[in-house]
């Protein structure tokens, strides 16, 4: 059985109950409740697999089994089979539509992440691909889970996971530095502080009030070099915006710490995955 957070646990049943709350009309008129059946799960796309715990759960919920052939995180091509449910006919049917939403989301969401941490090895550097908050409410921990399958890393998980002094913070406190400051007087001292800046005088403002990581946001390629010679090792550095496949590189080679790309959650594309069933 599927190991899962109580919060997912939540998830599957809420999902489950949107689909089931009237019951399966078709499989209870057409489908005998003693049938048994196989099914397979077939990729159609090159894909990275996530979110395989969460649809073995969802058939584990009606009475069926299902098990994946390989792992989080790994590469599939079009046409390769990727895991097997077997059960009541019925609870096959029922759990399939919900378990393929959970994976071909989540598998959408590893695929880009990987796709963008190849985009930013070949730029040469050591730049690391970072996530952000913009996720699909409820499914947080799922979407970040699929962003480490990818081989991304995971930023704040919630508001309280560390110091994020963004541009409506700095207008209230009436600066960078400011900010920073009170950030540094009044945070827990195991908290990062790290602040948005949007050009190399906010650079240099956050460093000195005392912040560890600096977000350049919107800078083009040109300014993110020179925020790179600027901080001289001070602070860790993360870009952010208007971040393309095409320009990762670039960015990676400019010496960054980090980029933090929004559309790995809110925008990732679902990938094709089907479910073929035959009776047994």
């Amino acid at each position: 059985m599927a190991l899962l957070p109580a919060h997912v646990e939540r998830l599957v049943e809420l999902a489950l109950e949107e689909d089931l709350f009237l019951g399966d009309a078709t499989s209870e008129a057409t489908l005998d409740p003693s049938a048994q059946g196989e099914g397979r799960f077939l990729a159609k796309d090159d894909l990275v697999l996530a979110g395989t715990a969460v649809a073995e759960r969802v058939f584990e919920r009606l009475g069926a089994s299902c098990r994946f052939d390989r792992p989080e995180g790994a590469r599939a091509a079009r046409g390769d089979w990727l895991g097997t449910a077997r059960g009541p006919l019925r609870a096959l049917l029922a759990a399939e539509r919900t378990a393929l939403n959970f994976l071909q989301r989540l598998s959408g969401v590893a695929t880009l992440t990987r796709s963008c941490v190849d985009a930013l090895a070949r730029g040469g550097g050591r730049t690391r691909l970072l996530d952000t908050r913009k996720t699909t409410p409820g499914w947080r921990l799922l979407e970040k889970a699929a962003v480490r399958a990818g081989g991304g890393v995971n930023h704040r998980l919630a508001l309280g996971d560390g110091v994020l002094i963004k541009d409506n913070h700095v207008a209230a406190c009436g600066g960078v530095g400011e900010a920073v400051r009170r950030a540094r007087a009044r945070a827990s001292a195991l908290l990062r502080v790290e602040a948005e800046v949007t050009d190399l005088a906010g650079l240099e403002e956050a460093i000195v009030a005392g912040a560890d990581i600096v977000l350049l946001d919107n800078m083009d390629d040109a300014t993110l070099a020179e925020a790179v010679r600027r901080a001289a090792g001070r602070v860790l550095l993360e870009a952010s915006g208007n971040m393309t496949l095409e320009r990762l590189p670039r960015v990676a080679a400019t010496g960054v710490d980090f980029v933090s790309v929004g559309a790995l959650t809110h925008s990732a594309r679902a990938v094709d995955v089907s479910f073929e069933i035959a009776p047994v």
